[in-house]
């Protein structure tokens, strides 16, 4: 949606109806991820794209008829490879689109929604597809709507997943909005510069933390969305207790000093966090764990670092080992084999995993 959001909120601000089409799952090779929108609006106007042919033709009329009647509706629009390009569907597949009506009164919370996303803030909307829609906005600390949108619809939500759940035996389409996730590198040198692209490329807000203000620069970590000066524990208690790091939050450290290194995995190491890594040799490795068990760090919380860093890629050179790490975090966050694709079969994308 947040392609067609300024176009549907102007509308909604006017009180006029719009019918809103909504990619809600896909097969095989679809062009379109589930949360794709495309309006009808009220001047006759189409706005956003379902899959760049022919099928949106179909999905405006459905979505132009919802706005008029109120009716909504769950269509499935597939085709064979054979005739995927001349119906739009260029690599093949099948959409299956919801197609509703929204207004004031359909959709009462999407001021508050619209606000939520533009200043970054976590918020999912679960609207089901099945008969006339119900809908829920899902908070951190509450959910505004129907009381049916129960507990498999908020594990999307804490997923920042977007697509189908069946919740008390009622398909539910969740849309997740979040910031992105953010990686937190410790230690401003030329690996983390590089490993500050990579995770930018790889849809990462980055951060990179040194305590030393010669190194921890701007100029220096030109990829960086933020640099930090201070001591990575003290950064790092901080952001948690501020509420900036949850379950998709990766922490690398790359400072190769046991004043720095060791104090930080003790604090990243007990957070509820996504991955931590670090680097060094694996005579490196041996030491760090021997100091982090003497300083109390349980083995649990051990079984959690990721080190030596990255995928066994004989990385040499700054770059190479941010793209070895990038990849450990691409292969962590798809759940995949790792393996090259032209030694494996079957589908090469997968749904994610519920």
């Amino acid at each position: 949606m947040l392609d067609v959001l300024d176009d549907l909120l102007r509308w909604w601000n006017d009180g006029q109806p719009v019918g809103v089409a909504t990619v809600v799952s896909t097969w095989r090779s679809a062009p379109r991820l589930p949360g794709a929108t495309m309006l009808a609006g009220p001047d006759g106007t189409a706005v956003g794209s379902l899959s760049g042919g022919c099928v949106e033709g179909t999905v405006y009329e459905l979505a132009r008829e919802a706005a008029e009647t109120g009716i909504s509706g769950l269509h499935r629009f597939g085709v064979s490879d054979d005739d995927a390009f001349a119906v739009g569907l260029t690599c093949g597949g099948t959409l299956e689109v919801f197609v509703e009506r929204v207004d004031r009164a359909t959709f009462p919370q999407l001021g508050s929604v619209a606000a939520a996303i533009r200043a970054g803030a976590r918020v999912a909307v679960a609207t089901t597809v099945s008969g006339p829609p119900r809908r829920a906005v899902i908070w951190p600390q509450h959910t505004d709507g129907d009381p049916g949108h129960g507990e498999a619809v908020r594990a999307m939500w804490q997923q920042g997943r977007t697509g189908l759940v069946e919740q008390d035996g009622t398909p539910v389409f969740v849309a997740s909005y979040q910031p992105p996730p953010r990686l937190i590198i410790f230690g401003a040198t030329d690996f983390a510069a590089a490993l500050a692209r990579v995770g930018k490329i790889l849809g990462y807000r980055t951060t990179v933390c040194d305590a030393r203000p010669l190194f921890a620069t701007e100029r220096r970590m030109p990829g960086a969305d933020e640099v930090a000066v201070d001591w990575p524990h003290r950064y790092l208690e901080a952001e948690a207790e501020a509420g900036r790091i949850d379950e998709r939050t990766a922490i690398c450290v790359l400072t190769h000093d046991p004043k720095f290194d060791i104090p930080a995995l003790r604090v990243a190491l007990r957070l509820p966090v996504a991955y931590v890594g670090a680097m060094g040799s694996r005579r490196t490795h041996d030491q760090r764990l021997e100091r982090l068990r003497d300083s109390g760090v349980p083995a649990e919380h051990l079984a959690r670092l990721s080190s030596p860093v990255g995928l066994d890629l004989d990385p040499r050179t700054p770059e190479e080992t941010a793209v070895s790490i990038g990849a450990e975090l691409l292969l962590l966050r798809s759940g995949r084999s790792g393996r090259r694709l032209s030694h494996t079969s079957g589908p090469i994308h997968h749904p994610a995993a519920p």
